[in-house]
C-alpha cells in the first residue's frame, strides 16, 4: 500500500485520539473511499445517556453518515440529520460543524426491542437533512427516502441518488467506539477494470465490527485491501462539541419577562431548563431570579445613561 505523508498521518492519528475521518482512493481503479472511527468523542456524547445498544447503533450510524456528508461543505455552518416519528424512538438528532464538531442526541418514550426491525424502531419517521450556510444565512432542507431495512440502506441509495455515483457504506457503533468505511464508485472506474468495483465491493464486505471500531485506517485498509494501491490522505480531526452555555439560558428566560419567570418560580419552587441535545440542567431559584433581572434592569439603567450623555 502507498500512503501519501505517511509519517504525518500516524502522528495525527495518535494526536487526535483516534477521532477522525480520512479519504482514501485506489489509484489504478479511481474508486475513492472515506474511513471514520470515533472513540472519546463518541464517548463523550454518550455519556450519561445510558442509551440501550439499538439506540447507540442507530445514532451512531446517524453520526458517522452526517460526518460524512459535512467534509463535502464548501462553506461555514452546519449540517443536521434529524429523525423525529411515531415509533417508540421518538427523535435522533445529530449536528456536525463545516469543521466537524458533532454533537447529538436520541430520545425515547417506552422500551425499546433489542431485535426490533426499523420501522418497528422509528415508525413513520423520516430522515431529514438541514445544511445551514452561516455566510449567507440560508439553509437548505431536503429527505432522505427510507429504503431498504436499515439506515444504511437509505444512506447508500441516498449517496448515490444525490452525488450520482454508486457508494457502498459499512458502519459499526458500540458504546466504546463507532466506525466505518465508504466506497464510491467514479464514472471512468469501469474503463479502468472492467472487474474493479466488483473486487473492492466483495473485498469490503468481509470487515467485521470488531475491525471497524478498532484498527487504525492504514491497518484496516491494509487487511482489506494489500493486493491493491491504495492512496491514504490526510486525516480530519472530530471534536465532540457542546458547551454548557448559561448565557443563552438566561437570554431565554429575560425573554420571557420577570411577571412570567416570577410566576413559574412560585408554581414550581424552581426554575429548571433542562438542554437535551447537550444534556445539562440549568436551575433557578429565588436568588438566581432576582440576581438575573437585577442586572438586566442595571443594564438598561447604563444604556439609559448613555442615551442621555449623547
Amino acid at each position: 500500500m502507498s500512503t501519501k505523508k505517511k509519517s504525518y498521518i500516524e502522528q495525527t492519528s495518535t494526536m487526535i485520539n483516534n477521532n477522525y475521518i480520512q479519504r482514501f482512493l485506489f489509484k489504478d481503479l479511481n474508486i475513492r473511499g472515506q474511513v471514520i472511527q470515533l472513540n472519546d468523542a463518541w464517548q463523550s456524547m454518550l455519556k450519561d445517556r445510558h442509551y440501550p445498544p439499538v439506540m447507540t447503533k442507530l445514532l451512531g450510524e446517524l453520526t458517522a453518515f452526517s460526518v460524512i456528508m459535512a467534509t463535502g461543505m464548501k462553506h461555514t455552518g452546519k449540517i443536521t440529520l434529524q429523525i423525529q416519528g411515531s415509533g417508540p424512538i421518538t427523535l435522533l438528532v445529530v449536528e456536525v460543524t463545516h469543521d466537524l464538531k458533532i454533537r447529538g442526541v436520541a430520545k425515547t418514550n417506552e422500551t425499546v426491542a433489542q431485535q426490533a426491525s426499523l420501522d418497528e424502531l422509528l415508525g413513520d419517521a423520516q430522515i431529514l437533512v438541514t445544511l445551514e450556510n452561516t455566510q449567507t444565512n440560508h439553509h437548505f432542507q431536503s429527505y432522505v427516502e427510507r429504503v431498504g431495512d436499515t439506515m444504511i440502506d437509505a444512506f447508500e441509495n441516498f449517496l448515490s441518488q444525490s452525488e450520482q455515483l454508486p457508494s457502498k457504506l459499512w458502519l459499526s457503533a458500540t458504546s466504546d467506539a463507532l466506525g466505518g468505511v465508504l466506497i464510491q464508485k467514479m464514472p471512468d472506474t469501469d474503463e479502468r477494470d472492467s472487474d474493479g468495483w466488483n473486487r473492492i465491493y466483495h473485498v469490503s464486505r468481509t470487515v467485521t465490527d470488531k475491525e471497524l471500531t478498532q484498527l487504525e485506517p492504514e491497518a484496516l485498509l491494509h487487511r482489506l485491501f494489500h493486493e491493491e494501491q491504495v492512496e491514504l490522505f490526510e486525516a480530519q480531526p472530530i471534536q465532540y462539541e457542546c458547551p454548557q452555555d448559561k448565557e443563552r439560558v438566561d437570554a431565554m428566560l429575560l425573554s420571557l419577562g420577570e411577571e412570567e419567570a416570577r410566576k413559574l418560580l412560585k408554581e414550581q419552587g424552581e426554575i429548571v431548563i433542562y438542554n437535551e441535545i447537550c444534556n445539562f440542567h440549568v436551575r433557578y431559584g429565588e436568588a438566581e431570579i432576582n440576581a438575573l433581572f437585577k442586572q438586566k434592569e442595571s443594564n438598561n439603567n447604563t444604556v439609559h445613561s448613555k442615551s442621555k450623555n449623547t
